[in-house]
């Protein structure tokens, strides 16, 4: 189906469109679901060594700090820094890695950057001053930001790096949480944030035979670079010149390394499942007078308009204006559908309206791939055929561009993957490819429980489990704190909202737990807990708010988004979008939260 942008696709279009849709999913849906993927341990052993820094030895420790917090990425961070404005003095962060900076302390591939603008991205970009090199910065410069963010506010003086938290437990009499660490590390917290994130463990395909290559292998999350030389800044990958690899995998992270390997390698071939939508990425420096007269408040002000703006709703601040952003993510198929219906003035099927935006954005991608890839076979299977967020949409000006290199070879597996590893290499459709490396760009076990994504044992009031209160769904209040749990508090947990920019919902969520502790100091109140109405009169809005997105997500090509075609019928997340969920917290905060702090002592 062609639309024109002008003329919309008739009835007869629109069924021929999902016709083929639910081919392309059909094709792709297999028995074993999730089940198709392996931990990237035991054998493999990507997470047994940290390869950007050896741990240092030290003698265990055996303290008492106000905050502890679970993990050092963008959202414990954030998390500590609002505790810390919020007068706590001992903050300790735990990390299993050697320094802040979660997943862009990990992820060190060829080409990683953000896709979402750094000036709303990168968090406290206003308190900590300077600015990004360009609108999508790399990955060492936001490492650094990351670090910035813990210089200021003196969060490494207590940071405990390479140690990881193996139990917590809910000390009723002297109202605080005993941890532990696998370094012996006995510590004792009145508060503790867990902040884990959602890309703390990566995944492989179970592919048969994967333990019996012979040749080298990793993830794109541990990049051995010893092994194809260069570095994440950009020089080149100068050891790779007579070598041949693979790269299994054409998510976000594909998108980003593979042209770094085109080229530098002998021959590579770049082994595709399903095909990710392309947009244009448009990157480009910030013009520094421009930068220069943002007026106080701005970052504030260019994240509500994103917000906003991805929630559907007009940017409060003018999404075109010197403090509004507008990008390619403004302009995915929703956010059209969302436009052509306030044209119509409601006057359409909101869900019509919404598949007619997407038929024509998803068209305009292929389009795309036609105007870039010279050879026809290759770009039609590189053509996407599915809804534009059935998958996380990516954005590249050279991805698409490598495949017209001789040197670069698309094995589309037709939506069946590798048939099998063999010692010298890997077979697709029965040929056998020999190679002498194998890249993993596989990505995460984003569905893994919030109850265990800590890796920790988690036992509150009575030794009750997290794993056991959760145990028939979450039980929150406001996806932050659960009753039976006092005193711990969870960034990104889930009964609460989402974004793309998931920076700014972890900063909202780490100044409303601030909020709430500086309240209980006021208040002498030492322990902050919902009470039990409160929690089930959360869980029951979650259930009553909740979008149903379930024939959506199974009409989709499988994935991560839907658990590999096989999507939960019941969403964890607030139905009424980040905006209203925000105004919630904010109405409950001045409402006096008694939910959580009348049943405190002094």
């Amino acid at each position: 189906m062609t639309t024109t942008g002008t003329t919309d696709p008739t009835a007869a279009d629109l069924d021929r469109l999902r016709e083929r849709y639910r081919a392309e999913r059909d094709r792709r849906l297999r028995p074993d679901g999730t089940a198709q993927y392996r931990a990237s341990t035991g054998e493999f052993g990507f997470y047994a060594d940290d390869p950007w820094s050896g741990p240092t030895e030290r003698d265990p420790v055996d303290d008492e700090v106000d905050v502890l917090v679970v993990g050092g990425g963008f959202g414990g961070l954030v998390a500590a820094a609002r505790l810390r404005q919020a007068g706590h003095e001992r903050i300790r962060i735990v990390d299993v890695a050697g320094d802040l900076g979660g997943t862009w302390y990990w992820n060190r591939y060829p080409g990683i950057a953000c896709d979402i603008e750094s000036s709303i991205y990168l968090p406290l970009l206003e308190e900590i001053g300077g600015m990004p090199s360009r609108r999508y910065p790399p990955g060492g410069e936001i490492r650094a930001h990351a670090r910035a963010i813990g210089e200021r506010f003196d969060l490494y003086r207590d940071a405990l790096f390479h140690t990881e938290v193996t139990t917590l437990v809910w000390d009723d009499d002297a109202r605080a949480w005993q941890v532990g660490t696998d370094r012996g590390d006995e510590v004792t917290a009145r508060f503790v944030v867990i902040s884990s994130g959602p890309f703390n463990r990566s995944k492989l395909p179970g592919i048969p035979g994967i333990a019996d290559f012979a040749g080298h292998t990793f993830h794109t999350s541990r990049w051995d670079y010893g092994w194809t030389g260069g570095d994440e800044r950009g020089d080149p990958l100068d050891r790779i010149g007579d070598r041949t690899v693979a790269v299994i995998g054409t998510g976000a992270t594909a998108i980003q390394c593979v042209p770094h390997l085109a080229g530098a390698a002998r021959h590579l071939y770049v082994v595709q499942r399903t095909p990710s939508s392309v947009d244009t990425r448009d990157d480009a420096p910030y013009d520094e007078a421009w930068w220069r007269a943002l007026t106080p408040g701005w970052q504030r002000r260019r994240r509500e308009d994103f917000l906003h703006l991805m929630d559907m709703r007009p940017a409060p601040h003018g999404s075109s204006g010197p403090d509004g952003v507008a990008d390619r993510w403004t302009d995915t198929a929703p956010i059209r559908g969302a436009q052509r219906l306030a044209r119509t003035r409601g006057t359409e099927d909101p869900a019509e309206a919404l598949e007619i935006a997407d038929a024509e954005k998803m068209d305009e991608i292929r389009s795309r791939v036609d105007e870039i890839v010279a050879d026809p076979a290759t770009a039609a299977a590189l053509k996407p055929w599915y809804r534009q967020m059935c998958k996380r949409p990516t954005f590249s000006d050279t991805y698409l561009q490598t495949f017209n290199r001789p040197d670069v070879t698309l094995l589309d597996t037709a939506g069946q993957g590798v048939e099998r590893i063999t010692r010298d290499g890997l077979v697709v459709d029965g040929v056998e490819y020999p190679v002498d490396a194998i890249v993993f760009a596989t990505g995460f076990e984003l569905g893994a429980d919030p109850a265990t994504r800590a890796g920790a044992d988690i036992r509150g009031r009575d030794g009750v489990t997290l794993a056991e209160h959760w145990a028939d769904g979450l039980s929150t209040l406001h996806g932050w704190v659960s009753r039976g749990f006092p005193n711990l508090f969870h960034v990104g947990a889930g009964q609460n909202s989402a974004s793309v920019n998931f920076a700014h919902v972890l900063d909202e969520q780490a100044g409303h737990i601030a909020a709430v502790c500086a309240e209980a100091a006021r208040r002498g109140v030492r322990v902050v807990e919902p009470t039990a109405a409160a929690e089930a009169a959360w869980v029951a809005t979650i259930r009553e708010r909740a979008r149903d997105q379930h024939a959506f997500l199974a009409g989709c090509t499988p994935g991560y988004y839907n658990f590999e075609g096989r999507p939960r019928t019941r969403s964890e997340q607030f139905g009424g979008g980040p905006v209203e969920f925000h105004e919630i917290l904010r109405d409950w905060r001045a409402g006096g939260m008694d939910d959580v702090l009348s049943g405190g002592d002094a």
